[in-house]
This record gives structure tokens, C-alpha cells and sequence, in this order.
């Protein structure tokens, strides 16, 4: 079983000063051996979801009983049902009143992902309207950033770092770097590169190729690519595992029995159904679709983050002992909407139609609200 292109797991003797301990390992698992945080991974993975799916159904706090996950703040068990996912896929993608060609769509796509950050988009938009590379120009966006950077704002997400960029493009500020490496894409045509291809490791390379891009971006972006039509690949192609996961992989795995760090994760995505009905716990699929190699390599940041309480004898690659983000939920969650291609949109119409007329009513009642004060404001 070869995925990926990761080296062999191996943690060297600096990795950790402690090596987890392992615990019995289920026999289809064998000779692969794992610690008590491989079965916490299992039960985050199905609380985590369940979260979700009560706040989805308007249920009213607390969603779970588990003392970790109802204090600190942890990503969905599928990435795509993220905020910034989410916007990534409503707001950005697609859009009917933004061009829908391949190249257009992968501008947005990455020049939004660069930052990182709605507010930054929103800025982009308040500021020219339609977001399109029709109408770009270097000077009018890296004036726009400059300003809000001056102004003290942060236009990058801090959930991931961006190198600078400044030795492949010669500029002083980052996102001056950043923008000309979207332009360098667009005039390489690389939509019409990865509209061609047909695995999505090749993809991955082909982003991989361009300066400041390393392993971990490439893979990310080449996700949010692929919730577009740009390209059409099985999230179950190909994974990396980024720094976050491969903590995660310490910790829940005591021994590897040889397999790289990809094999490790397509051995949990692999084997889903099974080890959720070996610890007898029920999890709520995304209306079908099973956690694909994207989202287990994601839950392994995750049951790292989660190790540091549950488990604090089991130590990680990073050493860190703490979670920096507590849990404090913005309101109702919106209900999802994910890439048409994945064939589940209306189930979760069908599904939440109690939830999808409240929501219409409320919509309508907040016009009517907003006509009243302009018609007092007007009286």
C-alpha cells in the first residue's frame, strides 16, 4: 500500500522525550500498533460531528458532555464544513455574478485562500466590486492591502503561516510577493495545467512547483481548487500530512510497522466504518459521505490538540502542552452548502427543511424590519 510521497514514519529520539505508551491494538490493525489517543481520535471525531449536527438542527447549548471539546475551539470533523470553507465555497467559488471560467474561478479561489481571511476578501469586494483578474491590476490591490496594513489591520488568517516570499519576487511587503506569484500563475495558465491532469498528486506537484509553496500549501490549495470545476479529483487520491497531523500521527500510533505517514492516514480513512462500530459509538456522516483523507489527515491536528488535555503523558513531535483557542460560538451556524459535484446539497434541504423555512422567515422579517426604520428614518 504506497500513497503519497511522504518519507517512512520514523520518529528520531528528539522527536519526544517520551514515547507513547501503547495499548492492545484491534487485530486488523496488527502488526501496526497504537495508544490510547488512537481511540480518542475515534470518539473526537464522532462528539466533534455530533456538535456540528445539533447546531445545525438548532439545539440549544450544551452540545456535548465532553469537558474538552465544550471548552476549547477545534476545526469540523470535515474540512469543507468550516467557516472559511464555507464562505470559500459559497462566496467565492461559485458565484452567478462572477465569471465562471476556469481561470477566473481559480483566481478568486487563490487569491482568496493567499490570505486566508474573509474580512480581506470583503475589503477586496467593498473596494472594486467584482473580484475579477479581468479588471486586476497589482497597483490598485497592493494599495488597497498597504492601506488596510497602515491602518493596523490584519489581512492575513493566522491558521496558517505564509512565507514572505521576498527573495523569489523582490518585494519588501508580503502580500506585494503574493500577488505577483498569482499573477505568474495565471500567465502560466495554470487552471488550464490542472484541467488537465487527472491525479490529484500531479496537481499537487504542479502547485508545489512555484516559489514559497511548500508540501503543506500545496496540498491545501489543491483542496480548495477541487471544490470548484476546475478539476474533478477524489479527495480520496492523495493526502499530506501537515505539521499539526503529523503530531497527531505520534501520538496515536506507538509503532508503524513500517508504513509512511500518507499509509497511516488512508489506514484510518480505510477502516472508519469498522473502528466506529469496534468501540460501539454511531457517527453522523456528512450526509453520506465518508471522512475523506483530507478530513482524517485534519482530525489527526485536531487529536493532537485534543491529546494535550485528554491525554497530557502523551507528548507530540512539538512539545506543546496547551490549547491556545477556547470555545465561544458566534450564534446559528448557517446551513452548509458544499460543491454540487459531491451530490448532497439537497439531502441536507430534505434533511433540515424545518430549519431552511425558519431561516427563510427570518431573512424576510429582517427586510420588513429594514424597510420600517428607512420608512421612520424617511418620515
Amino acid at each position: 500500500m504506497r500513497v503519497g510521497i511522504s518519507k517512512r514514519y520514523q520518529p528520531s529520539e528528539s522527536d519526544s522525550i517520551t514515547v507513547p505508551a501503547p495499548t492492545v491494538s484491534p487485530s486488523h490493525l496488527l502488526p501496526v500498533k497504537v495508544t490510547p489517543v488512537f481511540d480518542s481520535y475515534w470518539r473526537f471525531a464522532v462528539e466533534r460531528q455530533n456538535v456540528f449536527c445539533q447546531r445545525l438542527k438548532g439545539k440549544s447549548a450544551p452540545w456535548t458532555t465532553d469537558p474538552v471539546i465544550s471548552v476549547h475551539k477545534f476545526t469540523n470533523a470535515y474540512r469543507a464544513s468550516d467557516r472559511v470553507s464555507q464562505y470559500l465555497i459559497r462566496h467565492v467559488i461559485y458565484r452567478d455574478d462572477l465569471p465562471k471560467s476556469p481561470s477566473e474561478v481559480l483566481f478568486r479561489t487563490l487569491l482568496f485562500k493567499l490570505f486566508n481571511k474573509i474580512e480581506t476578501w470583503k475589503l477586496l469586494e467593498h473596494t472594486f466590486g467584482e473580484v475579477t483578474f479581468k479588471n486586476y491590476k497589482f497597483e490598485h490591490y497592493d494599495k488597497v492591502l498597504s492601506q488596510a496594513m497602515r491602518a493596523g489591520g490584519r489581512i492575513y488568517s493566522a491558521a496558517y503561516i505564509m512565507p514572505p516570499g521576498g527573495s523569489a519576487f523582490g518585494h519588501t511587503a508580503k502580500h506585494q510577493n503574493h500577488l505577483r506569484l498569482l499573477e505568474r500563475m495565471m500567465a502560466d495558465d495554470l487552471a488550464g495545467q490542472m484541467a488537465q491532469l487527472k491525479k490529484m498528486q500531479t496537481a499537487f506537484e504542479l502547485l508545489r512547483s512555484y516559489p514559497t509553496i511548500g508540501d503543506f500549501l500545496a496540498y491545501q490549495f489543491v483542496t480548495d481548487i477541487n471544490y470548484s470545476e476546475v478539476t474533478d479529483f477524489s479527495e480520496m487520491d492523495f493526502v499530506i500530512p501537515g505539521p499539526g497531523a503529523r503530531d497527531g500521527l505520534r501520538k496515536c500510533f506507538a509503532d508503524s510497522a513500517g508504513l509512511n505517514e500518507a499509509e497511516l492516514i488512508r489506514l484510518m480513512a480505510d477502516n472508519q466504518e469498522r473502528e466506529f462500530e469496534r468501540l460501539g459509538i454511531t457517527f453522523q456522516s456528512l450526509w453520506g459521505r465518508r471522512l475523506q483523507l483530507i478530513d482524517c489527515q485534519n482530525l489527526f491536528c485536531e487529536v493532537d490538540k485534543y491529546a494535550r488535555v485528554a491525554h497530557p503523558d502523551v507528548a507530540g513531535i512539538s512539545g506543546r502542552t496547551r490549547i491556545k483557542q477556547k470555545f465561544s460560538p458566534t450564534g446559528p451556524l448557517d446551513l452548509p452548502w458544499y460543491p454540487p459535484k459531491w451530490g448532497i446539497n439537497s439531502k441536507i434541504e430534505a434533511d433540515l427543511s424545518g430549519r431552511v423555512s425558519q431561516m427563510r422567515d427570518e431573512k424576510s422579517a429582517n427586510r420588513s424590519t429594514a424597510q420600517s426604520t428607512l420608512d421612520l428614518g424617511n418620515s
